[in-house]
């Protein structure tokens, strides 16, 4: 498991976003194997303060090739960590030259239930501000109790995070799917 780090919340960056299409246009090495990319993690949801780092979850077409290809994600500074506690998940962290943790991918295929989940809890976020202003005042309470422990930070948060996952499950499973920003590059 990569080490814990210093916990850093900044207020919404209009330019994650952006940050987070110049990493998916670095994953297009990847060819025929991604299927597609999705922006997730509060620094996907506008309004909402997080750490300042991109979550991706590029859906591959299969692990076994991916892993094949871990050289070309490796190649764009990449650490590979493998499923690291996620069945069928293979995850990757990118540092900046001073060490900060700057976006991590969650690779699956898209047969993996983790998808509906991280979809559903950012699309929820994104259209109840309320919950998304509870989410940060849960993060910057945790924070304030684990400020130099990111893994005790995200244990602290991860019962807010199970409740809130399932009111947005249960959202999710009635809503109608609109037909445009459910993957990247389209949001």
């Amino acid at each position: 498991m990569p080490s814990p780090i210093l916990v850093v919340l900044k207020p919404y960056n209009p330019k994650w976003p952006e940050m987070a299409a110049e990493h998916v246009a670095g994953l297009q090495v990847l060819g025929s194997t991604l299927v597609t990319v999705h922006h997730i993690g509060s620094t996907s949801v506008p309004g909402l303060g997080a750490k300042p780092i991109i979550d991706l979850m590029p859906i591959v077409t299969d692990l076994d090739e991916l892993d094949r290809k871990r050289p070309l994600v490796e190649a764009l500074g990449y650490s590979w960590h493998g499923e690291l506690g996620i069945t069928g998940r293979r995850y990757c962290a990118l540092s900046n030259e001073d060490g900060n943790r700057i976006a991590q991918l969650h690779f699956f295929t898209a047969e993996s239930p983790q998808i509906i989940r991280h979809l559903a809890f950012r699309d929820y976020l994104r259209t109840h501000p309320k919950a998304a202003r509870a989410y940060e005042h849960e993060k910057r309470r945790a924070r304030d109790l684990f400020p130099n422990d990111s893994h005790a930070y995200s244990d602290e948060k991860a019962a807010w995070i199970e409740r809130a996952l399932g009111e947005a499950l249960a959202w999710f499973a009635t809503r109608e799917i609109p037909k445009s920003n459910t993957s990247w590059p389209k949001e």
